[in-house]
């Protein structure tokens, strides 16, 4: 019984009491509702056009281009640790390897973003694609959080079972006016248009697979590796069916170290040098094929 009492002066008291405060002529200050509350945000229109940037080096279009990605940016910093972010850093590095590549000539360069400006991860993948690159690197930098003793770099390619299933979510998405590795998928039956992304996605993971190698191999006693830096997972930005893909986690930001040595000059053009020629080496493996 006092249990119901409770539960009923829980409702009742507030009753009560705007009750008492209307017969004495008060009132409680209530906040005034209507479009005051409404919050209003411009989406982008999902049919606009994805921006493409320039393209640096030669002017001729049957040198390779390379397509590299500074991770994250604009609002989302990504890592962060010993006062640096992960955006800036991964910047740094694609400028540098940009203007090594560059230098060297023979090359062509694009990068996703140029400067401090968020790009979702489609996006990134669908300039590559719109632009036809021949190689894309997405350029990153980890963060173990209190762990600052955890250092190194890492390659990631798509996984084996990640693969597949972005084979199917092309084919099932708009792409029948496009088309993978030069064949057109327009027309074709969603049966063919898998199998084809699918053979298309097999080749590319191969050629993937060459680059992270060529990676590790020339930056072997000039970068620091993670003591396990060969790896694979279902990032989003290594799903084109179409583009050798590969991500490269520069180090670990929260390791005082890697973050001193992935900002400094000398480190950048350490990371430069060491890449581009692992690039060079693959186009010139690819040439030959």
């Amino acid at each position: 019984m006092w249990h119901r009492l409770q539960i009923a002066l829980i409702f009742l008291a507030p009753l009560a009491l705007l009750g008492g405060l209307s017969l004495l002529g008060l009132t409680l200050p209530v906040p005034v509702l209507g479009r005051g509350y409404v919050i209003r945000v411009t989406l982008p229109d999902a049919n606009r056009p994805v921006g493409l940037p320039p393209i640096a080096g030669p002017s001729d279009p049957s040198r390779p281009l390379v397509v590299i990605d500074a991770g994250h940016g604009g609002h989302d910093p990504g890592a962060g640790g010993v006062g640096f972010r992960e955006k800036t850093l991964a910047l740094g590095l694609a400028r540098a390897l940009r203007d090594e590549l560059v230098r060297q000539g023979g090359v062509r360069v694009a990068l996703t973003r140029g400067d401090d400006r968020f790009l979702a991860l489609d996006e990134r993948v669908e300039i590559a694609r719109q632009l036809g690159a021949d190689l894309f690197l997405s350029i990153h930098a980890d963060s173990a959080g209190e762990k600052d003793q955890i250092t190194g770099a890492s390659v990631y390619t798509l996984s084996g079972k990640a693969s597949s299933e972005a084979a199917a979510r092309v084919a099932s998405r708009e792409n029948s006016a496009d088309s993978v590795n030069g064949v057109q998928l327009a027309g074709r039956s969603d049966a063919v248009t898998n199998i084809l992304v699918d053979l298309a996605q097999r080749r590319t993971s191969a050629q993937s697979a060459n680059f992270a190698g060529l990676i590790l191999r020339e930056g072997d006693g000039v970068l620091k590796f993670h003591p396990d830096p060969r790896r694979s997972a279902d990032f989003v930005v290594l799903r084109a069916p179409d583009v050798p893909s590969v991500l490269y986690e520069s180090g670990f930001i929260s390791n005082p170290a890697d973050a001193a040595r992935l900002t400094s000059p000398e480190g950048q053009q350490r990371f430069a040098t060491v890449m581009a020629r692992a690039i060079r080496i693959y186009f010139a493996r690819e040439d030959g094929a």
